[in-house]
C-alpha cells in the first residue's frame, strides 16, 4: 500500500509548494482541499462502500445526478476561462464533468464485469456508446474539449480490455477517424482547429493562439538541473507563463526547481499508475478490477494531455495534472478515485 501513498505524497507536495509560490490565496485552498481528500480516503477504509458503490440503484442514480448537473452548467452556468464548465454556489465553484467521470467508470465497472464476455455483441458496444455520449456530448459543447476526450478514453478503454475483437477495433479506429473529420469541418471552434494546428506548426501565431505553449517551453528550456528557485522564476512570477497553478503547472514546477525536480514528479506519477494497475490485476472481483482499470486511465490521460501540452506535443485543452495542478475539482476526484483503489489494496 505504500507504493500507492508515496507517490500521492510527493506530487501533492511538489504541487503545493509550487503553488504556494505562484498564490499564497491559492496555496491554502489547495491545502484545504487535499485534507478533505485525506479524510475521504480514511473514510473510505472505515465504512463498507462496497455494498454501496455495488449496488445498481446508487451507480445509476450517481450517473444521472452528474448528466443533471452537466445540463445545468451548459446551460446556465457563468462563462469561466472561456467554458460553461463550473457550476458556482456562493463562493465556490466546482466542475461537473468531474463526478460524470467517477459516475462513467462505476458505471462501466459494473456494465463490463458482467458483459465482458460478451463485448463483441454490437448491441453491448452500441448500449456502451451511449452512456458515454451523452456526458461527453454535453462536455464538448460547453465547450471542453479535454474532458471529453477523457470521457472518450474511458469508454474505448474499457472496450479495448474487455477483449473487443481485432476487426472492432479496425472497424471503431475508421470511424472514429469519420467523426474525427467531422468535428474538424463543423463542430470545433476556430481557436480549437488553430490549437491543434498549432502542434504542427509552432512558429505560428507566437503572440495569440501558441504564445502558452511557447512561454511554457522557455520555462522549461531555461530551468536547468535545479531551477531558477523558489518564487524566482521570471516566465512564472512575471506573468509570462499562462495558467501556472493548474494548465501549466509542470512548467512552472520545472522552471522554479529544475529537471531534476520534473523528472522526480513524473517518475512519481508512473510509478503511482503502475501501483494502481498492480491492485487492479490482484483485486479478486471483477468490478473492483475494473475501478482500479477506470482509474489508471483517467489519472493516464489526464498526465498525458496536460504534460503534452505543456511541451507542445499535444493541443492544449485545459486539461490538469492530478494531485498537482490546483483545483478543489480535480483534486477531489483524484482522491476518490484513490480512496476507492486504496480500499481495495487493503484487502490484500
Amino acid at each position: 500500500m505504500t507504493s500507492l501513498f508515496w507517490p500521492v505524497i510527493v506530487i501533492l507536495l511538489a504541487g503545493l509548494i509550487e503553488i504556494s509560490s505562484i498564490s499564497s490565496h491559492l496555496f491554502f485552498l489547495q491545502l484545504f482541499w487535499a485534507g478533505i481528500g485525506f479524510l475521504l480516503v480514511f473514510l473510505f477504509t472505515r465504512i463498507d462502500w462496497r455494498s454501496l458503490l455495488n449496488h445498481r440503484s446508487f451507480i445509476w442514480g450517481f450517473y444521472g445526478f452528474s448528466v443533471l448537473l452537466l445540463v445545468v452548467a451548459a446551460a446556465s452556468s457563468p462563462i469561466i476561462r472561456n467554458t460553461r464548465s463550473w457550476i458556482v454556489l456562493g463562493p465556490m465553484s466546482f466542475q461537473p464533468v468531474e463526478l460524470a467521470k467517477i459516475a462513467l467508470i462505476l458505471v462501466y465497472a459494473q456494465y463490463f464485469s458482467r458483459r465482458h464476455l460478451a463485448v463483441a455483441r454490437w448491441g453491448n458496444i452500441f448500449t456502451s456508446f451511449l452512456l458515454f455520449s451523452v456526458p461527453a456530448g454535453l462536455t464538448a459543447i460547453q465547450p471542453d474539449l479535454g474532458s471529453a476526450l477523457i470521457l472518450f478514453g474511458i469508454w474505448f478503454g474499457f472496450l479495448l480490455v474487455s477483449g473487443l475483437p481485432r476487426n472492432r477495433v479496425l472497424i471503431a479506429f475508421l470511424l472514429f477517424a469519420v467523426v474525427g473529420l467531422f468535428m474538424w469541418q463543423s463542430v470545433l471552434k476556430d481557436y480549437q482547429r488553430e490549437r491543434i494546428r498549432g502542434v504542427f506548426y509552432p512558429e505560428e501565431n507566437a503572440r495569440t493562439i501558441n504564445y502558452s505553449v511557447i512561454q511554457s517551453k522557455i520555462a522549461i528550456g531555461s530551468a536547468g538541473l535545479f531551477g531558477k528557485g523558489y518564487h524566482q522564476g521570471p516566465q512564472t512570477q512575471l506573468g509570462f507563463l499562462t495558467e501556472p497553478s493548474n494548465d501549466f503547472i509542470l512548467a512552472a514546477l520545472i522552471e522554479e526547481w529544475g529537471l531534476v525536480a520534473g523528472f522526480a514528479v513524473v517518475g512519481a506519477f508512473l510509478a503511482f499508475v503502475l501501483a494502481v494497475l498492480r491492485v487492479g490485476i490482484a483485486a479478486g472481483q471483477n468490478f473492483e478490477k475494473f475501478i482500479c482499470l477506470g482509474a489508471a486511465m483517467v489519472f493516464g490521460l489526464h498526465f498525458l494531455l496536460n504534460a503534452g501540452s505543456a511541451i507542445g506535443i499535444f493541443p492544449v485543452v485545459g486539461v490538469t495534472f492530478p494531485f498537482l495542478s490546483y483545483g478543489g475539482s480535480s483534486l477531489f476526484t483524484s482522491f476518490f478515485l484513490f480512496a476507492i483503489v486504496y480500499a481495495i489494496a487493503r484487502k490484500f
